[in-house]
């Protein structure tokens, strides 16, 4: 006899219930279903062909966690113009998640417009990593997974339970991922908006050898050449 499932207890693995032994760089991040804040999702569905960034938060009403809403809501437009959508998870229920944006909006003056997964069951947790047991066997570290229009898990920072997020960081990691796919370079280290990038080593002597005299880059040695883009690549 079939028994019903209330929205709030929705979320499922892939099709034929298949779960990745990890999660690797330009792999493929998992799809799931889950209720939300904003109502029940598929990844996949809600995605809509743009970059997405899934974020975990250890608990609803909780210090640490509060003030990172508070700055992602802040920054929401600024993803918003790179094309990003935002998700949050935490194992809490769609209840405590309303109570607490509720509560942010009244105490600190900030409404949360992005969705947040009701994850009571730890599936979309554990179908990402999230859950640390060194840290905690029930509440999520602080990650952050960049995913790109393809569904390409491109990049994963991991933070500790006592450890705010950095934004500025987010928001240029998004930037760096979106300039080297729109002109075929890299970023070099503390790379921002508007400042040279990496051109690509050549990978043959009589390249290096060209490389090594161009005029058209500014070379350092055959293997470390920049250039300045005239137009952005993020998206924006």
């Amino acid at each position: 006899m079939a028994t019903a499932t209330s929205p709030s207890q929705i979320a499922s693995a892939p099709a034929g219930g298949e779960q990745p032994a990890h999660l690797v760089l330009n792999g493929p991040a998992p799809d799931f279903e889950a209720n939300t804040t904003h109502g029940p999702i598929k990844l996949s569905d809600w995605q809509k062909g743009r970059w997405v960034i899934l974020f975990s938060h250890p608990a609803d009403f909780t210090p640490v966690c509060t003030t990172e809403f508070v700055e992602f809501a802040k920054r929401a437009p600024e993803f918003e113009k790179r094309g990003v959508a935002l998700i949050g998870n935490s194992v809490d229920s769609v209840y405590s998640h309303i109570a607490w944006v509720r509560n942010i909006e009244e105490k600190l003056g900030v409404k949360i417009p992005f969705p947040v997964i009701a994850d009571l069951d730890q599936k979309v947790s554990r179908l990402y990593g999230m859950i640390h047991e060194p840290s905690s066997v029930t509440s999520p570290v602080r990650c952050v997974f960049f995913i790109d229009p393809k569904r390409t898990l491109r990049a994963m920072i991991y933070y500790p339970l006592n450890v705010g997020r950095n934004f500025d960081e987010i928001l240029r990691v998004t930037d760096a991922l979106q300039t080297v796919d729109a002109n075929a370079v890299a970023c070099p280290a503390n790379w921002k908006p508007g400042e040279d990038v990496i051109v690509p080593a050549p990978v043959t002597s009589d390249a290096a050898a060209e490389r090594a005299s161009s005029k058209q880059f500014q070379v350092t040695d055959w293997y470390l050449a920049r250039k300045h883009l005239d137009v952005p690549g993020t998206g924006r």
